[in-house]
This record gives C-alpha cells, structure tokens and sequence, in this order.
C-alpha cells in the first residue's frame, strides 16, 4: 500500500509495504529525500543505497530503478523535489546567470548522492509536518521551499548550475539504439519521441527511415525474439521470460508468441 500527495511539485510518499521495484524516469531534475526506511535507485550497473536522514539528486531523463523498503522496522517516507523546465527558468532570471560564471563546467550526468549540509538537514526538516495529509500548505509557500532546494544544490557544487540552467532541447540520439536498449520498458510514443529528442512527428518519419515496422510492432518482435533466445540457449520458462522482456501477462506474451512462431513458448522451454 502507497500514498502520494503532491503540493506544487512537491511529493510526500508513505510505503506501507515494502514494494518490488518501479521503473522511474522523469522529464525534470529532481531531488529525494529519505525521511525514514531506505531506498535503492538501481541503474543496471550499480546499486546507491540512501538511507534515512540522506537526499539523492536524480538528473532529467535518466533512467532508474528504485525500491522503496522498510529498514530499522520503520516503513518509507520520503520528500521529492521536481524542479521543472519551468520554475527553473523563472530561477534563472533571478539569479542563475549572476551566480557562477559561464565557463563552469556541467556535473557528470548520473544520480548523485548528496552530502548532507546543514541547508538540505533545515529545507527537509522544515516540511516534514505536511506529511499529515491533514496538514495541507500554501502554494506559495511550496515555492519558497523549492527556491531553497535549488539554492541548496548551487552551494553544494556550483557545476550543478550549468546543468540546471541548460534550456537547450536534446540532442537526437539514435532511435535504433535506444529502442534495443529500452525494449523491456512500457514507454508511450510522445515519451519515446522525448527521450531520442525529438517531437512526435519527427520521431515518426525518422523512425520510417530504419524500420518497415510500426514502433508498437518493432517493440512487440524486439521482445518476442529476445525472450526464445532466453528459453532456447538460457533455459528459461515462460513465467521467468514474459515479465523480463516487457509483457504484462503471460496469455498475451503465449499468444504474440504463437502468432510469431507457429509454436507455444512452453513448446520452446522445455
């Protein structure tokens, strides 16, 4: 059992039950913090633990999995800061391009384990009261409270300031690539269009240009093809496979399956 109250871009998550992981990728710059039990952010090459009283920054379009779980018998409670394109515009034209100077370089894209200062320890013990879901605050005040984070993060390491303060769209990366890396995932058009850097028109036609496929279709054989190799060369059974590669439901993974292969996938594991 979860429960998640947003007040102006500001999350306050209370987990009952420790839950298996959740896939998170989000368009915005965002900071978490542990308010008791523990989190895990996974990115497929290491685990960062972050435990109660610590706060982890999480950049824009990146790619996590979190696990959210009890630790020391108390349950998860955490603070999540987004900080949108917008607000941090606004921010900008306050103060960001008088704060470091233009030659700055940008933080190495990747979750970052904040150090924990005397200004992120006051921010965060500040708004604990408004996990009372009784106890609702003043939007205004929310803003403030999100000003105080980004000025918290900028006197942590000023290289967070050209990171931040980066307005300029993506780059298109390759949507090949990207798919062959994400296939597992359940990502719409409009997000997969985002996260190669384009608008949804453009991902369409340049998609045209590599595939005779529909994006949906390329995903649907992706899938199907990566999970008979696992059971045919890794021995896998179908209740092991359909989930990895991406299928909600094992009767929807038997059917695209047979329709693909002309046999079973239980045909195939044995």
């Amino acid at each position: 059992m979860k429960l998640i109250f947003n007040y102006n871009d500001i999350f306050f998550s209370f987990y009952y039950d420790d839950v298996g992981g959740c896939v998170h990728r989000s368009r915005e710059y965002a900071m978490n913090y542990v308010y008791s039990g523990e989190m895990v952010l996974d990115n497929g090459r290491e685990q960062i633990r972050i435990r109660k009283g610590e706060c982890v920054f999480i950049p824009r379009d990146h790619h996590i999995t979190m696990y959210k779980r009890t630790c020391d018998g108390e349950r998860y409670c955490g603070i999540f800061l987004m900080f949108t394109r917008q607000f941090l515009r606004e921010m900008y034209g306050r103060f960001g391009q008088r704060a470091v100077p233009a030659s700055t370089p940008k933080l190495d894209p990747g979750v970052i384990k904040l150090p924990r200062t005397v200004e992120l320890a006051s921010l965060f013990a500040s708004m604990t009261p408004y996990f009372d879901p009784d106890v609702r605050p003043q939007g205004d005040f929310m803003q403030l409270k999100m000003q105080e984070g980004l000025l918290a993060l900028l006197h942590i390491d000023e290289r967070f300031a050209p990171m931040l303060f980066d307005f300029n769209e993506p780059w298109k990366i390759d949507i090949l690539e990207f798919m062959n890396e994400n296939y597992m995932y359940e990502f719409t058009m409009e997000e997969m269009a985002h996260y190669t850097g384009r608008s949804l028109a453009t991902f369409k036609r340049d998609f045209k240009k590599v595939s005779d496929l529909t994006p949906e279709k390329w995903l649907i054989r992706k899938r199907l093809e990566v999970a008979y190799a696992k059971m045919k060369e890794g021995g896998k059974k179908v209740v092991e496979v359909y989930a990895e590669v991406g299928f909600k439901n094992p009767s929807h993974f038997s059917t695209a399956f047979k329709k693909r292969y002309g046999i079973s996938p239980t045909e195939v594991s044995v």
